[in-house]
């Protein structure tokens, strides 16, 4: 299944399983702060849930995504301020946009430099590059533990605070600042949960083969649906990295 097509699939349960308009407000309040005055770009705007919030928070926004439902959703909520585009070759001229946003994109790109390279690109200088970055992680719950079996299946992700700052300063981006983005908060069912789990919503489960699938997620399902009060949801908090760039 291409990634366009995988993402596609998703549209329809990505609000639900990525904690709505809630979630997409505490991360455009995160990344507000960072901002020079002038538009934001946000690549991988998904269905818009972040780049609504800070279309709110005052800041003219423009969304990027490279599946058309998604995109289709994003321009919904954006009244029309969302096109088709892939990360490594954005449709916007060298140095046009003061602020370029990306949020849990930098993990699932083909090509990460690529990525920060066309975001160099368009980016003017003085810009900023807000990036929340890396693998989100839940502090300890039963479903947590329930779901542990799955982690020899997510790869070693290129973003990691070390990783992306090496590689945007190779490309002329400088680091302004990094550290912690406020903890987002989710309540979701071990049902739900098992729900996202069996169709594949996250992305590290895109491309498991039938074999894992049986050995790994199967039994993690499972586990998921028998725990004590399976419709009872868990309250989680994620912790995730936040780091801003400059184009001098």
């Amino acid at each position: 299944m291409s990634q366009t097509m995988s993402f596609d699939k998703d549209a329809d349960d990505y609000d639900a399983y990525h904690g709505g308009l809630e979630r997409g407000r505490k991360a455009a309040a995160d990344i507000a702060p960072h901002l020079v005055p002038g538009t934001v770009l946000e690549v991988g705007v998904g269905t818009g849930l972040v780049a609504y919030g800070v279309r709110e928070l005052g800041h003219p926004v423009v969304g990027v995504d490279i599946a058309p439902q998604m995109a289709a959703r994003a321009g919904y909520r954006l009244d029309g301020m969302a096109v088709l585009g892939t990360a490594e070759k954005l449709p916007f001229g060298d140095d046009s946009l003061p602020n370029v946003i990306m949020v849990h994109l930098l993990h699932v790109v083909d090509d990460m430099k690529a990525t920060l390279s066309e975001a160099a690109r368009v980016l003017a200088p003085g810009g900023r590059l807000v990036a929340v970055h890396g693998v989100p992680e839940a502090e300890p719950d039963d479903m947590v533990a329930a779901a542990a079996a799955l982690d020899v299946l997510k790869p070693e992700v290129p973003d990691t605070p070390e990783k992306l700052h090496e590689t945007a300063a190779s490309l002329g981006l400088r680091l302004v600042t990094t550290g912690g983005a406020n903890p987002y908060e989710l309540d979701i069912t071990p049902e739900e949960y098992a729900d996202s789990i069996a169709g594949r919503v996250w992305s590290y489960l895109k491309d498991v083969d039938e074999d894992d699938w049986e050995r790994l997620v199967v039994p993690t399902v499972a586990a998921l649906r028998a725990l004590p009060d399976p419709t009872t949801a868990r309250h989680q908090v994620w912790q995730v990295p936040i780091s801003v760039f400059t184009r001098d």
